[in-house]
């Protein structure tokens, strides 16, 4: 058996082998994660392996299992997804929010309601699915999943309103597709699926328990949020009110799944609250750093995790056995998402008050990939289900899906983006030295009003902590490479100055002569 401490060294050094893998083939590192899962669960099934590489790789698998082990997608959704919602919506703007937070919302529920039916209608007529396995398929495929979503968003170089408007999106239609799955999955029994479909009283049923179960996780969060934020306000210490953020995030899960309702909901409005009230007005301005780097950090695991986890279950024999199958599937969600997207979106463009360009619409449609979310459901599946026609193929039509929406629609969506915005990008150079200006002058502009007197100490803190922010930000997009060969010869340099030099100095020095007085005697010679 490998220790504990052993595995989790194995899966940072993953993670770092990844990235570099990523840098130097210019892949991107989401793909290269789910490429690598796929090599390690090959080469897991070899049977010539040293027994303790099978171990290693054998513990790797069960640790895998072990993240959806449970209903509603087990550990996975109760520890990996949560850290990615809040982090991402933490830095959603209100400003920003205001202006997409229909549409939005209105994606994130209505749409993947549309989603599912559509999906789920043309699986059952036309792939030739049971009626409940092609509905089951279609609740738990159609929210956009939140690790791929965002880890696309924050690299694709897009309007900051369309961005924040795909970003709701992916961290509220996790928990509708929960919700939804769930109620497939619960409410609706093998016997009235086979007979056609479920009576209108369990849809009115189902309707009122998802308006509860969304609704009631909202309350909760912005319980929480309040809470922590009192709380926060009268501590100083920056572990301490890390720590708070780490409870307010879990907490609130924990809370809205116990009672019953959306865990996931809880935890977007408490990063929507924290981003625009808590960090703002609560936290003290050396302290929001700290926190901000321990959510990016934990955001990146989390986002690791989700891609690894996905090649890790995927099995290629199945997937190649299972093609034709796989394709019609996800043409069916394509389509589910294109009769979703833009009907919604024309609606808010025309009468909402709100300017959705077409080519923004695009992007929502293309960017609505599928991924680890739907897998960890998939696995979830009730036991009772799976003896049902049809329900077994559903994991590896999830697996099929992801895999096509990770690796062509991704990069069809960012080459569409370069294409159609191409301002983004040639903007984000001047862009850069405007804003690093900009800081830097602001910086010099509070401190001229502090030699003036003109503001209060705190007020200086205040604005300084502001400048300084946007200074750090600025600097962090700019791409910043070293060159291994020359690091390598500094390295090499200095070691060579610190060991080498002292030892040739010492080696070439001249021997004193004989009838040569030291030299303190001969001080003492002169005084005297």
């Amino acid at each position: 058996m490998i220790s504990r401490e052993l595995l989790l060294a194995s899966f940072l050094g993953i993670l770092v082998f990844a990235s570099l893998v990523s840098r130097f083939t210019k892949t991107p590192y989401t793909l290269t994660l789910v490429i690598l899962g796929i090599a390690l669960a090959i080469i897991s099934g070899l049977t010539f392996l040293p027994g303790f590489v099978q171990s290693f790789l054998t513990q790797i698998q069960s640790a895998n299992d072990s993240l959806v082990s449970g209903p509603g997608g087990g550990l996975f959704v109760a520890l990996v997804v949560p850290p990615l919602i809040f982090e991402a919506l933490m830095h959603v703007k209100a400003r920003e929010l205001k202006e997409v937070i229909r549409p939005a919302f209105a994606l994130a529920t209505v749409g993947v309601i549309i989603s599912t039916i559509v999906a789920g209608y043309l699986l059952w007529k036309v792939a030739g699915l049971s009626f409940y396995a092609a509905f089951l398929f279609a609740a738990l495929i159609s929210p956009t999943d939140v690790a791929t979503v965002l880890e696309i968003f924050r690299r694709a170089k897009v309007p900051s309103k369309l961005a924040a408007l795909m970003d709701t999106e992916a961290a509220f239609n996790d928990a509708t597709g929960i919700v939804v799955f769930t109620v497939l999955a619960t409410s609706f029994s093998i016997g009235a699926a086979a007979s056609g479909g479920p009576t209108s009283s369990t849809i009115a049923h189902s309707i009122l328990n998802f308006i509860l179960i969304f609704g009631g996780g909202a309350l909760i969060g912005v319980a929480v949020a309040f809470g922590a934020e009192l709380v926060t306000s009268r501590i100083t210490d920056r572990a301490t009110e890390v720590i708070l953020t780490i409870a307010a995030v879990y907490g609130s899960y924990a809370a809205a799944t116990a009672i019953g309702f959306s865990g996931l909901v809880a935890v977007a409005v408490v990063g929507l609250y924290f981003g625009n009230y808590t960090i703002k007005k609560a936290i003290a301005p050396t302290t929001r750093e700290s926190v901000s780097v321990f959510w990016q950090i934990a955001a990146f695991v989390g986002n690791s995790i989700a891609f690894l986890f996905i090649g890790l279950r995927t099995n290629l024999l199945n997937l190649a056995s299972s093609a034709g199958l796989i394709v019609v599937a996800y043409l069916a969600v394509l389509i589910a998402r294109v009769a979703s997207v833009y009907p919604i979106l024309t609606i808010f463009d025309r009468f909402g008050g709100i300017k959705i360009p077409v080519k923004w619409q695009n992007v929502a449609m293309l960017g609505g990939a599928r991924g680890a979310l739907s897998i960890a459901l998939a696995a979830s599946i009730p036991a009772s289900a799976v003896a049902y026609s049809g329900v077994t193929k559903i994991p590896t039509l999830v697996l099929g899906v992801a895999f096509i929406s990770i690796s062509l629609q991704s990069g069809v969506l960012f080459r569409y983006i370069w294409r159609k915005f191409p301002e983004e990008q040639k903007a984000k150079n001047e862009e850069l030295s405007v804003r690093l200006s900009r800081a830097v002058a602001a910086i010099g502009a509070v401190q001229d009003l502090k030699k003036e007197g003109k503001i209060s100490d705190e007020e200086f803190a205040d604005q300084l902590e502001i400048g300084k922010n946007e200074l750090e930000e600025a600097i962090s997009d700019i791409r910043y490479d070293v060159d291994t060969t020359a690091l390598l010869k500094s390295r090499a340099s200095e070691l060579y100055s610190a060991l080498v030099q002292p030892i040739e100095s010492m080696l070439s020095r001249p021997e004193p002569k004989k009838e040569d007085k030291p030299e303190t005697e001969k001080a003492s010679d002169s005084s005297t």
